[in-house]
């Protein structure tokens, strides 16, 4: 499993999602250009200690991410959420190897990437609001991936609970 993020506008959301990632151990590709200039500095704040864990995959463009994609060194398919689905992720069969696609936060992703994209899906929510934090989506969206693949870190049996 792997999450990746077109272009993303806001530092904290990036930070969040590549401390998301590192307990998760699921990599994060960054489909640049973000909305900002991408510097470890500017995600430290909200990706804490848990950045030097993260495994981050930084891509210069689109057809860069593409490319990879095609060469086969990212994975299975693509699958984008956005607004613009009709099928709930809640309904849809989740694979090991699934890339989970997360659009700029001011703007979604555009018809290209939609156009590429192995399958759309959606977060239900209230009709009269627009959409969910990216941070949040992508934790809910990848929590039900990994529980559907089984494939949550293990704990070693050694290790005393946490309280």
């Amino acid at each position: 499993m792997r999450l990746a993020l077109f272009e993303p506008d806001i530092p904290p959301n990036l930070g969040t999602i590549l401390r998301l990632g590192a307990c998760l151990e699921t990599p994060v590709h960054v489909i640049e250009p973000c909305g900002f200039p991408f510097s470890i500095q500017m995600v430290r704040r909200s990706a804490m200690d848990y950045l030097e864990h993260a495994e981050i995959h930084r891509h210069d463009s689109w057809q860069h991410f593409q490319n990879e994609r095609q060469a086969g060194r990212l994975g299975g398919r693509l699958v984008l959420m956005t607004t613009k689905a009709a099928i709930p992720y809640t309904d849809f069969r989740f694979a090991p190897d699934d890339i989970l696609l997360f659009g700029r936060e001011s703007k979604g992703a555009p018809d290209y990437v939609h156009a590429a994209a192995d399958a759309r899906l959606l977060i239900p929510i209230r009709p009269d609001l627009r959409s969910i934090n990216v941070a949040t989506a992508a934790a809910i969206v990848l929590g039900e991936a990994l529980r559907q693949c089984d494939a949550f870190p293990r704990r070693p049996e050694t290790m005393p609970d946490r309280q």
